[in-house]
Protein backbone atom coordinates (compact mmCIF):
# COMPACT_ATOMS: atom_id res chain seq x y z
CA UNK A 1 0.00 0.00 0.00
CA UNK A 2 3.05 2.25 0.49
CA UNK A 3 6.53 2.58 -1.39
CA UNK A 4 8.26 0.83 2.04
CA UNK A 5 11.66 0.71 1.93
CA UNK A 6 11.95 -0.37 5.76
CA UNK A 7 10.59 -3.91 4.17
CA UNK A 8 11.55 -6.75 2.16
CA UNK A 9 9.28 -7.16 -0.92
CA UNK A 10 8.25 -10.28 -2.60
CA UNK A 11 7.60 -10.73 -6.39
CA UNK A 12 4.32 -12.99 -7.54
CA UNK A 13 3.73 -14.81 -10.74
CA UNK A 14 0.92 -12.57 -11.19
CA UNK A 15 -1.50 -9.79 -9.60
CA UNK A 16 -1.67 -9.69 -6.11
CA UNK A 17 -4.83 -8.84 -5.41
CA UNK A 18 -6.99 -11.37 -2.65
CA UNK A 19 -5.97 -15.14 -4.05
CA UNK A 20 -2.83 -17.23 -3.33
CA UNK A 21 -0.55 -16.63 -6.27
CA UNK A 22 2.70 -18.74 -6.97
CA UNK A 23 5.80 -16.64 -5.54
CA UNK A 24 8.44 -15.60 -8.04
CA UNK A 25 11.60 -14.25 -5.94
CA UNK A 26 12.34 -12.73 -2.73
CA UNK A 27 13.18 -9.04 -3.30
CA UNK A 28 15.90 -7.41 -0.31
CA UNK A 29 14.80 -3.91 0.84
CA UNK A 30 14.62 -1.33 -1.93
CA UNK A 31 15.77 2.31 -2.25
CA UNK A 32 12.84 4.89 -2.32
CA UNK A 33 12.49 4.60 -6.35
CA UNK A 34 12.79 1.06 -6.57
CA UNK A 35 10.17 1.36 -4.06
CA UNK A 36 8.22 2.95 -6.01
CA UNK A 37 8.60 1.29 -9.06
CA UNK A 38 7.18 -2.11 -7.82
CA UNK A 39 3.80 -0.93 -5.80
CA UNK A 40 3.02 0.46 -9.27
CA UNK A 41 3.96 -2.55 -11.01
CA UNK A 42 0.90 -4.24 -8.99
CA UNK A 43 2.61 -8.44 -8.72
CA UNK A 44 4.83 -7.26 -5.13
CA UNK A 45 3.57 -7.47 -1.53
CA UNK A 46 5.46 -6.46 1.28
CA UNK A 47 7.47 -9.55 2.97
CA UNK A 48 5.20 -9.64 6.17
CA UNK A 49 7.77 -12.89 6.98
CA UNK A 50 4.81 -15.20 8.60
CA UNK A 51 5.71 -18.61 7.02
CA UNK A 52 3.18 -21.42 7.61
CA UNK A 53 4.10 -24.96 6.88
CA UNK A 54 3.59 -28.62 7.97
CA UNK A 55 6.31 -30.02 10.62
CA UNK A 56 7.78 -32.74 7.72
CA UNK A 57 7.58 -30.19 4.88
CA UNK A 58 10.11 -27.76 6.54
CA UNK A 59 12.43 -30.89 7.70
CA UNK A 60 12.67 -31.83 3.66
CA UNK A 61 13.61 -28.44 2.68
CA UNK A 62 16.10 -28.01 5.46
CA UNK A 63 17.17 -31.14 4.50
CA UNK A 64 17.67 -30.23 0.34
CA UNK A 65 18.51 -26.23 1.36
CA UNK A 66 20.53 -26.25 4.43
CA UNK A 67 21.53 -29.76 5.77
CA UNK A 68 24.27 -28.56 7.22
CA UNK A 69 22.32 -26.94 10.44
CA UNK A 70 20.24 -29.88 11.31
CA UNK A 71 22.76 -32.48 13.17
CA UNK A 72 24.30 -29.58 15.74
CA UNK A 73 20.40 -29.02 16.12
CA UNK A 74 19.03 -32.28 16.74
CA UNK A 75 22.70 -32.65 19.21
CA UNK A 76 21.14 -29.42 20.79
CA UNK A 77 17.72 -30.91 21.30
CA UNK A 78 18.88 -34.02 22.52
CA UNK A 79 21.47 -32.72 24.75
CA UNK A 80 18.71 -30.10 26.06
CA UNK A 81 17.43 -29.53 29.57
CA UNK A 82 13.74 -28.84 31.00
CA UNK A 83 14.49 -26.10 33.84
CA UNK A 84 10.52 -25.57 35.02
CA UNK A 85 8.88 -24.45 32.01
CA UNK A 86 11.85 -23.83 29.95
CA UNK A 87 13.68 -26.18 27.77
CA UNK A 88 17.13 -25.12 27.81
CA UNK A 89 19.06 -26.54 24.63
CA UNK A 90 22.95 -27.46 24.67
CA UNK A 91 24.84 -24.73 24.42
CA UNK A 92 27.71 -25.69 22.67
CA UNK A 93 25.99 -27.99 19.54
CA UNK A 94 23.98 -24.95 18.98
CA UNK A 95 27.05 -22.43 18.62
CA UNK A 96 27.70 -24.67 15.62
CA UNK A 97 23.85 -23.83 14.02
CA UNK A 98 24.45 -20.28 11.64
CA UNK A 99 23.12 -17.47 12.75
CA UNK A 100 20.53 -17.36 8.85
CA UNK A 101 17.30 -16.19 9.07
CA UNK A 102 15.21 -18.67 7.82
CA UNK A 103 14.22 -16.50 4.98
CA UNK A 104 17.88 -17.01 4.13
CA UNK A 105 18.52 -20.63 4.79
CA UNK A 106 15.62 -21.85 3.05
CA UNK A 107 12.45 -19.78 1.93
CA UNK A 108 14.51 -18.37 -0.44
CA UNK A 109 16.02 -21.31 -2.01
CA UNK A 110 12.67 -22.96 -2.38
CA UNK A 111 10.60 -23.61 -5.51
CA UNK A 112 7.57 -24.46 -4.38
CA UNK A 113 6.00 -21.45 -2.28
CA UNK A 114 2.65 -19.55 -2.53
CA UNK A 115 1.72 -16.37 -1.13
CA UNK A 116 -1.30 -15.17 0.42
CA UNK A 117 -2.40 -11.07 0.21
CA UNK A 118 -3.35 -9.77 3.48
CA UNK A 119 -4.44 -6.31 4.03
CA UNK A 120 -4.58 -5.31 7.49
CA UNK A 121 -3.45 -3.18 10.26
CA UNK A 122 -0.15 -4.84 10.10
CA UNK A 123 3.56 -3.28 10.91
CA UNK A 124 6.61 -4.86 11.15
CA UNK A 125 7.82 -3.53 13.90
CA UNK A 126 11.56 -3.56 12.60
CA UNK A 127 12.82 -0.58 13.98
CA UNK A 128 12.22 2.24 16.50
CA UNK A 129 10.86 4.37 13.81
CA UNK A 130 8.26 1.77 13.13
CA UNK A 131 7.69 1.53 16.80
CA UNK A 132 6.81 5.46 17.05
CA UNK A 133 4.64 5.32 14.03
CA UNK A 134 2.06 2.74 15.91
CA UNK A 135 2.40 4.76 18.95
CA UNK A 136 0.20 8.35 20.40
CA UNK A 137 1.96 11.49 20.05
CA UNK A 138 1.67 15.05 21.01
CA UNK A 139 0.78 17.67 18.81
CA UNK A 140 4.05 18.03 17.22
CA UNK A 141 4.56 14.21 16.69
CA UNK A 142 6.79 13.48 19.66
CA UNK A 143 6.40 9.73 21.23
CA UNK A 144 7.67 9.65 24.99
CA UNK A 145 8.04 6.81 27.33
CA UNK A 146 8.94 6.75 31.04
CA UNK A 147 10.59 9.70 32.54
CA UNK A 148 10.74 12.20 29.55
CA UNK A 149 11.06 16.29 29.31
CA UNK A 150 10.49 16.74 25.94
CA UNK A 151 10.75 20.98 24.88
CA UNK A 152 10.42 22.36 21.49
CA UNK A 153 10.57 18.99 20.10
CA UNK A 154 9.08 17.61 16.58
CA UNK A 155 8.71 14.27 15.44
CA UNK A 156 10.65 12.30 17.54
CA UNK A 157 10.25 9.39 19.77
CA UNK A 158 11.76 9.98 22.97
CA UNK A 159 11.88 6.58 25.83
CA UNK A 160 13.40 6.07 29.19
CA UNK A 161 13.29 2.44 30.67
CA UNK A 162 15.98 3.34 33.06
CA UNK A 163 14.23 3.77 36.51
CA UNK A 164 15.45 7.76 38.21
CA UNK A 165 17.11 8.56 34.92
CA UNK A 166 15.42 11.59 33.71
CA UNK A 167 15.79 11.91 29.44
CA UNK A 168 14.96 15.38 28.34
CA UNK A 169 15.08 16.75 25.12
CA UNK A 170 15.27 20.54 23.35
CA UNK A 171 14.57 21.67 19.90
CA UNK A 172 15.29 18.19 18.79
CA UNK A 173 13.43 16.90 14.95
CA UNK A 174 13.56 13.38 13.95
CA UNK A 175 15.20 12.35 16.51
CA UNK A 176 15.40 8.66 18.08
CA UNK A 177 16.74 8.85 21.88
CA UNK A 178 16.44 5.67 23.83
CA UNK A 179 17.77 5.40 27.66
CA UNK A 180 18.64 1.84 28.64
CA UNK A 181 19.88 1.12 31.97
CA UNK A 182 23.05 0.39 30.19
CA UNK A 183 22.99 1.71 27.31
CA UNK A 184 22.00 5.25 25.16
CA UNK A 185 21.01 5.43 21.45
CA UNK A 186 20.60 8.71 19.90
CA UNK A 187 19.71 8.55 15.97
CA UNK A 188 18.43 10.27 12.96
CA UNK A 189 14.85 8.77 12.67
CA UNK A 190 15.66 8.19 8.83
CA UNK A 191 18.87 5.84 10.46
CA UNK A 192 16.73 4.01 12.54
CA UNK A 193 17.63 0.69 10.11
CA UNK A 194 21.14 0.99 11.17
CA UNK A 195 20.58 0.03 14.73
CA UNK A 196 21.76 -3.93 13.25
CA UNK A 197 25.27 -2.01 11.86
CA UNK A 198 25.26 -0.47 15.74
CA UNK A 199 24.67 -3.66 17.31
CA UNK A 200 27.62 -5.52 14.98
CA UNK A 201 30.25 -2.45 15.39
CA UNK A 202 29.64 -3.29 19.25
CA UNK A 203 29.51 -6.62 19.17
CA UNK A 204 33.38 -6.33 17.23
CA UNK A 205 35.12 -4.42 19.64
CA UNK A 206 33.54 -7.04 22.38
CA UNK A 207 31.38 -4.42 24.09
CA UNK A 208 28.87 -6.41 26.76
CA UNK A 209 25.83 -4.41 25.77
CA UNK A 210 25.75 -5.87 22.17
CA UNK A 211 25.34 -9.52 23.25
CA UNK A 212 23.65 -9.13 27.11
CA UNK A 213 20.87 -7.45 28.00
CA UNK A 214 21.61 -5.61 31.65
CA UNK A 215 18.65 -7.98 33.28
CA UNK A 216 19.28 -11.29 33.19
CA UNK A 217 16.26 -14.07 33.85
CA UNK A 218 17.33 -17.52 35.86
CA UNK A 219 14.86 -19.83 37.21
CA UNK A 220 14.87 -18.50 40.48
CA UNK A 221 14.02 -14.98 39.84
CA UNK A 222 16.36 -12.12 38.41
CA UNK A 223 19.37 -9.64 38.65
CA UNK A 224 20.60 -6.74 37.33
CA UNK A 225 23.74 -5.03 37.50
CA UNK A 226 23.60 -1.67 38.71
CA UNK A 227 27.62 -0.81 39.22
CA UNK A 228 30.44 -2.49 37.76
CA UNK A 229 34.28 -1.39 38.25
CA UNK A 230 37.62 -2.68 38.68
CA UNK A 231 37.37 -5.37 41.22
CA UNK A 232 33.74 -4.62 42.28
CA UNK A 233 30.33 -5.11 41.08
CA UNK A 234 27.31 -4.20 41.91
CA UNK A 235 23.93 -6.17 41.86
CA UNK A 236 20.17 -5.91 42.39
CA UNK A 237 19.02 -9.34 42.81
CA UNK A 238 14.98 -10.19 43.08
CA UNK A 239 13.91 -13.85 44.29
CA UNK A 240 10.40 -15.84 43.57
CA UNK A 241 8.95 -16.62 46.84
CA UNK A 242 10.11 -20.30 47.61
CA UNK A 243 12.92 -20.19 45.37
CA UNK A 244 16.45 -20.93 45.99
CA UNK A 245 19.66 -20.46 44.39
CA UNK A 246 22.10 -23.06 44.05
CA UNK A 247 24.63 -24.46 46.81
CA UNK A 248 27.69 -22.72 45.87
CA UNK A 249 31.41 -21.28 46.00
CA UNK A 250 33.60 -18.71 44.13
CA UNK A 251 37.65 -19.13 43.27
CA UNK A 252 37.76 -15.28 42.97
CA UNK A 253 35.49 -13.49 44.87
CA UNK A 254 33.54 -12.55 48.14
CA UNK A 255 30.04 -11.20 48.48
CA UNK A 256 28.43 -8.77 51.13
CA UNK A 257 24.32 -9.23 50.54
CA UNK A 258 21.73 -6.33 52.21
CA UNK A 259 18.16 -6.90 52.44
CA UNK A 260 15.84 -4.74 51.13
CA UNK A 261 12.47 -5.91 51.44
CA UNK A 262 11.39 -9.39 52.45
CA UNK A 263 13.23 -11.97 53.98
CA UNK A 264 15.77 -14.56 53.01
CA UNK A 265 16.94 -17.74 54.19
CA UNK A 266 21.19 -17.49 54.07
CA UNK A 267 23.65 -20.49 54.28
CA UNK A 268 27.38 -19.63 54.48
CA UNK A 269 28.96 -23.01 55.63
CA UNK A 270 27.41 -24.53 58.18
CA UNK A 271 25.29 -21.72 59.90
CA UNK A 272 21.91 -21.18 58.40
CA UNK A 273 20.46 -17.63 59.33
CA UNK A 274 16.95 -15.50 58.65
CA UNK A 275 18.25 -12.04 57.15
CA UNK A 276 15.33 -9.53 57.54
CA UNK A 277 15.09 -6.00 55.79
CA UNK A 278 18.16 -3.56 56.07
CA UNK A 279 20.25 -6.24 57.66
CA UNK A 280 23.36 -7.64 56.04
CA UNK A 281 26.17 -10.21 55.68
CA UNK A 282 29.29 -11.26 54.28
CA UNK A 283 29.83 -14.54 52.53
CA UNK A 284 33.57 -15.00 52.36
CA UNK A 285 35.52 -15.87 49.32
CA UNK A 286 35.78 -19.83 48.47
CA UNK A 287 32.54 -20.67 51.07
CA UNK A 288 29.73 -22.30 50.72
CA UNK A 289 26.63 -20.58 50.45
CA UNK A 290 22.84 -20.46 49.33
CA UNK A 291 20.14 -17.74 49.46
CA UNK A 292 16.59 -18.77 49.71
CA UNK A 293 13.39 -16.88 49.49
CA UNK A 294 10.87 -18.98 52.35
CA UNK A 295 8.73 -16.05 51.95
CA UNK A 296 5.61 -15.09 50.09
CA UNK A 297 6.34 -11.91 48.31
CA UNK A 298 9.47 -11.63 46.11
CA UNK A 299 12.64 -10.44 48.23
CA UNK A 300 14.86 -8.24 46.93
CA UNK A 301 18.96 -7.46 48.26
CA UNK A 302 21.55 -5.78 46.57
CA UNK A 303 25.11 -7.95 46.50
CA UNK A 304 28.36 -5.99 45.94
CA UNK A 305 31.01 -8.52 45.00
CA UNK A 306 34.78 -7.63 45.08
CA UNK A 307 37.58 -9.80 43.73
CA UNK A 308 40.25 -10.70 40.68
CA UNK A 309 37.42 -12.04 38.52
CA UNK A 310 33.58 -11.22 38.57
CA UNK A 311 32.26 -13.60 35.49
CA UNK A 312 29.23 -15.19 36.07
CA UNK A 313 31.18 -18.37 35.59
CA UNK A 314 33.64 -18.27 38.13
CA UNK A 315 30.63 -20.96 40.20
CA UNK A 316 30.98 -24.54 41.65
CA UNK A 317 27.72 -25.69 42.49
CA UNK A 318 27.26 -28.33 45.30
CA UNK A 319 23.28 -28.84 44.87
CA UNK A 320 20.70 -27.22 42.36
CA UNK A 321 16.89 -27.32 42.79
CA UNK A 322 17.06 -26.28 38.89
CA UNK A 323 19.82 -29.25 37.61
CA UNK A 324 22.33 -26.57 36.28
CA UNK A 325 26.02 -28.01 35.78
CA UNK A 326 29.34 -26.14 37.07
CA UNK A 327 30.29 -23.12 35.89
CA UNK A 328 26.31 -22.78 34.14
CA UNK A 329 25.66 -19.35 34.50
CA UNK A 330 23.49 -17.71 37.29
Amino acid sequence: TAPETGYGWLECEGPATTDPVPLTRFVEKPDAGRAAEMLAAGNFLWNAGIFLFRADALRKAFEAHAPQMIAPVEQALAEAVRDLDFLRLAEAPWQEVASDSIDYAVMERADNLTVVPFSAGWNDLGSWSAVADELPGDSQGVVTFGAVTAIDCKDSLLRSESPGLELVGIGVENLIAVAMPDAVLVADRSRAQDVKLAVDTLRARGVRQAEKFSQDQRPWGHFETLALGERFQVKRIVVKPGAALSLQSHVHRAEHWIVVSGTARITVEEEIRLVTENQSIYVPLGAKHRLENPGKVPMVLIEVQTGAYLGEDDIIRYEDLYARGQGEKG
